[in-house]
């Protein structure tokens, strides 16, 4: 299945999680088993050394916001953090409670637990913000998952996702951008109160990566 049928299904299962949160719960709409079952509880590994459920334990009830990056990319990857970083001094308390950060490697064969660390902290990151890689089967499956898997590590792209797994809305920006535009676009899915116009049969409206 190509990144681009993968984003198909993914949309889906946002639609479902949007609706159920505009018919006015949004509890089942952050327990979708739609989503659980899209996403899986493939394990990953953060910069802590601690095993992460994809699903349960990253996405389940929260605000993501992802990007593809590799440990030893001099060109795009520390500046996309950097803007991560900008944004976590904004979320402040919000950070690991309400809201996630996920850096995902594209490279984890090499990404290991203390390249992690070293690489996390050179951004000063804080709980909420996890550094990820893993077995490469399951670090390629998840980025699968998302639409971010490449062959070749250096052709990752710079697309910063958001998503708000509690009413299906998804944005996707460009992680290269201004930070004031990111922030904006970040708030809107944090706010986001999962309510759908009167015509949204033909699921244009919601539950899409916009």
């Amino acid at each position: 299945m190509t990144n681009a049928n993968r984003l198909l299904v993914l949309l889906a299962v946002l639609l479902c999680a949007r609706l159920l949160a505009a018919q006015g719960n949004p509890t089942a709409a952050a327990k979708n088993p739609a989503a659980r079952t899209y996403f899986t509880d493939v394990i990953l590994v953060n910069q802590d050394g601690k095993e992460m459920r994809f699903y349960s334990d990253l996405l389940e009830g929260k605000v993501i916001i992802m990007i593809p990056f590799f440990t030893t990319c001099t060109g795009i990857c520390p500046p996309m953090n950097r803007n991560l970083e900008k944004i976590q001094d904004w979320l402040g308390d919000r950070l690991g409670k309400d809201v996630n950060m996920l850096s995902i490697s594209v490279d984890p064969l090499t990404d290991t637990v203390p390249r992690l660390k070293e690489y996390s902290q050179r951004f000063h990151a804080q709980p909420g913000w996890h550094f990820l890689s893993g077995a490469k089967e399951n670090v390629d499956f998840a980025l699968k998952k998302i639409g971010q898997y490449v062959e070749a590590k250096e052709d990752h792209g710079s697309i910063m996702i958001i998503g708000n797994l509690r009413t299906g809305l998804w944005k996707k920006a460009r992680a290269l951008g201004q930070i004031e535009e990111l922030i904006a676009i970040v708030e809107s899915v944090v706010n986001d109160k999962g309510e759908v116009s009167s015509n949204s049969a033909g699921a244009q409206p919601t539950g899409r990566i916009r």
